[in-house]
Parts: structure tokens; sequence; C-alpha cells
């Protein structure tokens, strides 16, 4: 029987264990497998190569969502309404912009979440416009990357009037009327 070997990217892993001992030659993997992967990943606020922006840093699994990084465009979509003030939207999570920016395409109307998925950078076409959570996360990681002065949408709906906004230069997360223009920051997923 020939020993298995995995290779990643230059490194070869040559397994030489008897089915007894398979267990410490697996974690052995894992181990070099995570190492490779991590040697990639730039440090957070950094460009991340490829992957259209920014990053800004790993989010932990929450319901369906696995782990993943996420990755913050390197430029604004300018500034738009969150719109279709008075009336509810379904986009009502705290943690899932995907989900959130889903449903307001859907809904329609909702200039800010179009702007962000029509957002593109290095071929990438994935954009959405974050949730409250995960637009306070690029407060809390990287603030220096978004402007100071102004305030930046969320995906997150607070009432049938206003929507989480987050203003970069003290991390203030409050509503802000729908019909209001503010500034929108894609965003996307990195699933390592």
């Amino acid at each position: 029987m020939q020993a298995p070997s995995i290779s990643i990217k230059n490194l070869t892993l040559n397994i030489h264990a008897s089915p007894k001992s398979s267990a410490p030659a697996l974690a052995l993997v894992g181990a070099a497998l995570a190492a490779s992967v991590q040697s990639d990943i730039p440090e957070i606020g950094q460009p991340w190569p490829g992957q259209g922006g920014i990053n800004g840093g790993l989010v932990a699994a929450r319901g369906d969502v696995p782990e993943h990084y996420l990755i913050i465009a390197a430029e604004d979509a300018g500034s738009h309404e969150w719109g279709r003030r008075g009336e509810t939207s379904g986009a009502t999570s705290k943690t899932d912009g995907l989900a959130n920016s889903a449903i307001l395409l859907e809904e329609g109307s909702h200039p800010a979440a179009k702007a962000a998925s029509n957002y593109t950078a290095d071929n990438l076409n994935d954009f959405y416009l974050p949730a409250a959570a995960e637009l306070y996360q690029g407060w809390v990681n990287c603030p220096e990357v978004f402007a100071q002065d102004c305030y930046y949408w969320s995906s997150s709906q607070r009432s049938a009037h206003g929507a989480f906004h987050v203003h970069f230069d003290g991390g203030p997360q409050d509503g802000n009327g729908k019909l209001n223009a503010l500034r929108v920051r894609p965003v996307r997923r990195l699933f390592i």
C-alpha cells in the first residue's frame, strides 16, 4: 500500500501511519493546512489582494452562516437613501447583511442596498450592504478605512421610518431617517 500524500501549494506531506495511528497524522495534516491558509491572510485593515477590498476581520459562525472573513470594499459606493420611508421591511437582522440585502433588493426601491450589490472589485460581484453588526465590526477593527466625517448605512432596519447607521469618528450607532442620503460601503464574505 502506498503512503497517502497531500500537497498544499509548495508543501507536500507524506503520511506514513498505520490505520491505528492515523488520528495523529490527520491532526498534523490539519495543522499544516491551517498554517498554510493563515500565512496568506493580511493584517486586519490591510488590502487583501484578489478579494476586492480590505480584511475586516474574522466573523464567527452564527446560525446558518459559517465562519468567514469580512472583506470591506476599498472605497464607498456613493451616498444614497436607504429607501421606502414609512414602510416596514423584512431586513431586520443585525448580523446578516447578505440576507438583509437580498430582502431589500427583492422589495425594491432601496437605493443603498442596490448600490452595494452593484459594486464590483477584482472581478468579484458578491458585495452587499452590511448589517449593523458587520458595519460596527468595521469601526472596531479598522475605522481608519472609512471617512470620519459622515454616517454609513447598514442594511438593518430599525423602524418603518429609520435604519441603523454608524458614524466612524467615534462609533455611535443609531437609527436615521430612510430618506437621508448616507454613505454606502459594500462588504463581502470570504469563506476559508
